[in-house]
């Protein structure tokens, strides 16, 4: 009886690397300087970078809302397939990480695409749902403190018109999730998100095993 081949994702990812992405010497420039930063695991993977990419020019996407910008691979990424009237609004409370993003943006010719929020993010979120922005963005990626995710998953939702698209990193966390001992906050609260994504009727819902987990929530 045959049996199915098993992936050996340590061997088959340079392999991944070597025939999907697309790579240019900005994006390598850019991961290359936050890999020298000491908290670089925050950066996204560049096969993830891609792929969000390929989902904005997909959609159509115009107005893009980003939780957790960092040095900006992932808003880099995706502002780069947006139209050159498109728009983003990123929410970071670091000066010093967005800094890096600021002059990835101005040396990719996309800075006039991108506005850079430097304050709580769920300040933000609250602020523009006051404006009457509900509604109003395509695309929605949350990628920040992991015991807000819900939280920010629910501005996002009413943020993100009919038939947009949440996205939500790191909700496999290493394979933590799938210890229903853990205490970890920051665990226990991608656990309790992703079973009550499991069960949201006003998304449609993949999780996908690309990177670090990678949610795709769908707006009904």
């Amino acid at each position: 009886m045959s049996t199915e081949p098993t992936l050996d994702l340590e061997r088959i990812y340079p392999y991944v690397m070597a025939t999907s992405v697309r790579d240019d010497e900005l994006l390598r420039s850019l991961r290359e300087e936050t890999v020298k930063t000491k908290v670089a695991r925050m950066q996204i993977a560049p096969d993830q970078g891609q792929f969000m990419a390929l989902l904005v020019k997909l959609m159509g996407a115009r107005r893009i809302l980003e939780v957790g910008t960092f040095t900006g691979y992932s808003s880099l990424c995706m502002a780069r397939a947006l139209p050159q009237d498109g728009s983003m609004l990123c929410c970071d409370i670091d000066e010093d990480w967005t800094a890096i993003a600021r002059r990835y943006w101005r040396e990719a010719g996309v800075a006039h695409k991108i506005e850079l929020i430097l304050a709580p993010a769920l300040d933000t979120l609250e602020e523009r749902r006051r404006r009457g922005e509900e509604g109003r963005y395509d695309l929605a990626f949350i990628d920040a403190d992991k015991e807000n995710y819900d939280a920010y998953y629910e501005h996002c939702l009413a943020l993100v018109r009919p038939g947009g698209l949440i996205l939500l990193d790191n909700t496999l966390w290493s394979g933590q999730v799938a210890d229903s001992s853990s205490e970890d906050p920051d665990t226990r609260a991608l656990q309790a998100l992703n079973r009550k994504l499991k069960d949201d009727e006003r998304i449609d819902l993949s999780l996908l095993t690309v990177a670090d987990g990678l949610t795709l929530a769908r707006k009904r």
